[in-house]
């Protein structure tokens, strides 16, 4: 096998794993925080919009709206 497609095959192997991980309802804390590394050094990234997932666990925050603006506002400056 060549190198690429040994890099491809432990990446879908890593997701996968990732997965199963994040499914499981034994998942801890520090496996969410793996997966959210990798999604972040794959440069994956979700917007909370409207019926999603994301939304309603930002909804569910104990932030209120001023302090969202100000993450948002931040985000824009960096």
């Amino acid at each position: 096998m060549s190198k690429n497609k040994d890099l491809e095959l432990l990446h879908s192997e890593l997701t996968n794993k990732l997965l199963e991980k994040v499914r499981d309802e034994d998942c801890k804390a520090s496996d969410l925080n793996v997966a959210r590394q990798f999604l972040k050094d794959n440069g994956i990234e979700a917007l909370p919009v409207d019926n999603s997932p994301l939304k309603s666990l930002v909804d569910e925050l104990p932030f209120n709206t001023d302090d969202e603006e100000e993450v948002y506002n931040a985000k824009d400056t960096n």
